[in-house]
């Protein structure tokens, strides 16, 4: 059997580049060069990203780093940029909350082929073995717990909506799954309505708008995050219809505000702060030490929120 000499190029190129990633692997990567620390999130009008964002740049700074701090508005392209700016600027690590599972694994590889660790915090990646952490909230746990008291506050049956976050997020589709692991069980209990709002809260308000004149007797919504739960709040507030049974998962000031207010029942706190602190000093050991010393992926989890503790909550952090 004939080999040609285009499959035996592309079958050493392939092996070259496994050895490659799989050296990366194995020693330390020592960063590009500079002092530079790159902060890459989504948009910092979502009060989430902009803590976390805030939180990993004065954890860097503390640390005596300097900070470039930006957003990639969730798209892959921006975000590819963005990696190559910093590996420009020979970035010593990069903490990155991601713009897709699968869209942002080529960008982790340039990275690493540059020596420059990388650290996602909020959003994992479809690939291990690249980032050198990926620590994000129990969504699961934080989505089943809030789902819970969702169910508590419809008294086991009604009809409601839900409305979900952006479909190449993997947290969108981790807490819808655990939100109907925990509401199927009640067969009292409809779902009418499901909209994507790209966890946006004035996409949310108008998708509200829309279901409520569709599906007028719904008692709640149940929301892949808090921006999207407060703007359908507002909404539900402008028709006179409220107040529903709402829940959602973040953690945010708004959403402790709306709860307070009796316009929101719930949501479960994601611990933006700690997770943002703890890729930055990982960040920082590991380029002092060569290893973190943790595993690359860890859970941490979320708190539920509701009126009963609403109060000590600020900027996702729960005061004890």
């Amino acid at each position: 059997m004939k080999v040609s000499k285009f499959c035996l190029a592309v079958t050493f190129a392939c092996a070259a580049t496994s050895f490659a990633f799989s050296a990366y692997s194995a020693e330390a990567l020592k960063g590009g060069g500079s002092n530079i620390m790159y902060i890459i999130t989504p948009s910092h009008s979502n009060p989430f990203f902009k803590t976390e964002a805030e939180v990993a740049a004065k954890t860097a700074k503390g640390l005596g780093y300097e900070v470039k701090m930006v957003s990639h508005d969730d798209s892959p392209v921006k975000q590819s940029e963005l990696f190559e700016t910093a590996i420009s600027d020979k970035a010593a690590a990069i903490i990155c909350d991601n713009a897709g599972a699968d869209a942002t694994v080529g960008a982790v590889k340039r990275a690493v082929e540059n020596k420059i660790p990388v650290f996602l915090i909020d959003r994992e990646i479809n690939e291990q073995g690249l980032a050198q952490a990926q620590i994000v909230a129990n969504n699961y746990q934080g989505a089943k717990g809030v789902a819970e008291v969702f169910v508590e506050a419809m008294e086991e049956n009604g009809e409601y909506a839900e409305l979900m976050g952006i479909d190449s997020d993997t947290n969108a589709q981790t807490r819808s799954t655990a939100f109907h692991e925990v509401i199927d069980q009640y067969p009292d209990m409809k779902m009418v309505a499901v909209q994507t709002a790209n966890w946006d809260q004035n996409m949310a308000y108008q998708k509200m708008e829309t279901i409520l004149q569709t599906h007028p007797n719904i008692k709640g919504v149940i929301s892949g995050n808090d921006n999207m739960a407060v703007g359908a709040a507002a909404a539900i507030d402008a028709a006179g219809k409220g107040p529903l049974a709402i829940v959602a998962v973040d953690g945010s000031n708004d959403a402790r505000d709306q709860i307070l207010a009796g316009k929101m029942t719930g949501t479960a706190m994601q611990p933006a702060a700690l997770i943002a602190q703890m890729a930055v000093e990982q960040a920082d050991k590991y380029l002092k030490t060569g290893s973190t010393g943790k595993p690359e992926k860890q859970l941490i989890d979320c708190s539920i929120i509701t009126k009963a503790n609403a109060k000590k909550l600020n900027n996702f952090t729960l005061e004890k």
